[in-house]
């Protein structure tokens, strides 16, 4: 298990922005891909957004032009700032490390985005 602790979620009103924090308990390898999922209630776990250590991202269509994810290897640390956040963006947003193709989740931090 990697330990990994998001923070920076909270309600913001439609239109605002957050900017959520992933801190990982051990190094973060260039080799590791890091990334953001989130799961709204009633829905399934969905991808937000993923980079790799060359720096190379991918993004769900909803969020592109919204979100930009990066990450601090030194401060073993992932970012994700969103921008215009709607209603639509409200979940529980999870942080996850993909490490030699096994995938390892934080527990997650909510947003909540009022219209």
């Amino acid at each position: 298990q990697v330990p990994l602790v998001e923070s920076g979620g909270d309600l913001v009103q439609a239109g605002g922005s957050l900017r959520l924090s992933c801190a990982a308990a051990i190094r973060i390898l260039s080799s590791d891909t890091v990334g953001w999922d989130r799961q709204a209630p009633g829905n399934q776990r969905e991808l937000v957004a993923t980079i790799t250590g060359s720096g190379d991202t991918n993004y769900a269509d909803s969020v592109k032009g919204r979100f930009i994810i990066s990450r601090d290897n030194a401060k073993n640390t992932v970012y994700l700032q969103m921008n215009s956040l709607t209603p639509e963006d409200t979940g529980l947003y999870y942080c996850r490390m993909s490490r030699y193709g096994i995938d390892f989740w934080g527990k997650g931090t909510p947003v909540t985005v009022s219209s």
